[in-house]
């Protein structure tokens, strides 16, 4: 589904991706793991078109799509959502209407119908209640005022409403406290299936004791130096990631 090929990614003229490969395939969910400035978020933010982040070399497809060669609303159409670390807070637009026009946006990118105003609040009830996020938040201004365990249940009750096809997470697990932990795990792993692939970023094997990955990447330095099964994510817990970066400076010597 999705295919990363030497990326390279710089940022104010800064390189922070240097050669990045990845292949996510559908139905299974890979967790990227480093340490700060490893190029995790670059990582997430080139995949979602954020201006600033100049792709400079590599290729990424989407479903066999140039996934670089699209506009942002054109990447959401396709089937891409973007989690964000800090969500940020839209004053005066409330959440029904915000994810109302998102989702008929790109149902109409499609050639689908537009949601009805009562099939849009029969959907919305019943995947609020995946994240638990209480009605009242849903006519509440985007993110405003919400709590950071409240702004996390909103961002996955966004994606359960979309449904995307592809689901970057980027560090889903910042600033939660345990029980909000274990209540956006679980929207998270609801969504899972065969037909959508998902990214999760994060610095801690914490989450992944609840998203359990197919696949777990160490990027650091800007490339992926290892991949292996959940329990590499244990061993980096355990030794922290300076074998990883020793390994990295060791082939880029080589």
């Amino acid at each position: 589904m999705l295919s990363i090929h030497d990326l390279h990614v710089s940022v104010g003229g800064t390189p922070i991706l240097k050669g990045l490969t990845l292949e996510l395939p559908a139905g299974q969910v890979h967790a990227v793991m480093g340490p700060n400035g490893a190029g995790k978020s670059t990582l997430s933010y080139a995949l979602g078109g954020r201006p600033g982040y100049e792709v400079t070399a590599g290729s990424v497809t989407l479903d066999g799509q140039d996934l670089l060669a699209m506009d942002v609303d054109e990447r959401a159409a396709a089937g891409l959502f973007l989690g964000f670390q800090y969500p940020v807070a839209i004053p005066g637009v409330s959440n029904l209407h915000f994810i109302r026009a998102a989702l008929n946006a790109q149902r109409k990118a499609r050639g689908e119908a537009e949601l009805s105003a009562a099939d849009l609040m029969r959907r919305a009830r019943e995947k609020a209640k995946l994240v638990e996020l209480p009605a009242e938040l849903l006519k509440r201004a985007v993110n405003d005022g919400f709590s950071g365990g409240e702004k996390k249940r909103n961002e996955i009750f966004q994606m359960a409403m979309i449904e995307p096809r592809l689901a970057i997470l980027d560090e889903t697990d910042s600033g939660l406290d345990i029980d909000a932990l274990r209540v956006v795990a679980g929207g998270v792993n609801a969504l899972r299936g065969p037909d959508r692939a998902m990214l999760v970023i994060t610095h801690y094997q914490r989450l992944l004791d609840h998203i359990v990955p197919d696949v777990v990447h160490v990027l650091v330095d800007g490339r992926i130096v290892e991949s292996g099964d959940k329990d590499l994510a244990l061993r980096l817990e355990r030794e922290g990631y300076e074998s990883a970066r020793t390994e990295a400076q060791r082939e880029v010597r080589a």
